[in-house]
């Protein structure tokens, strides 16, 4: 049984203007790093699948929250309900 991701049976959310980094999940929904950018500790992730989001405000650098961000979409497996 293959476990790829079949992104193309899921609509892919619209992209906010300060939408820096989006990864796929698993389960086939997406995460979404935004804000200013790289010099900024103002930078947020959050999940379209589980509603799971960045919890360290004020920390938020990118080259802090990229790897979490990519992290949680190599083991999300909510599937996007809209």
């Amino acid at each position: 049984m293959s476990t790829a991701v079949r992104a193309a049976a899921f609509t892919e959310p619209d992209r906010p203007k300060n939408l820096l980094i989006r990864f796929i999940t698993v389960g086939g929904s997406y995460v979404d790093v935004t804000g200013p950018g790289e010099h900024s500790d103002k930078n947020r992730w959050n999940c379209h699948g589980c509603g799971d989001f960045s919890d360290r405000p004020e920390e938020d650098f990118l080259f802090c929250i990229r790897p979490d961000a990519n992290s949680h979409a190599a083991n999300c497996r909510a599937i996007p309900l809209r």
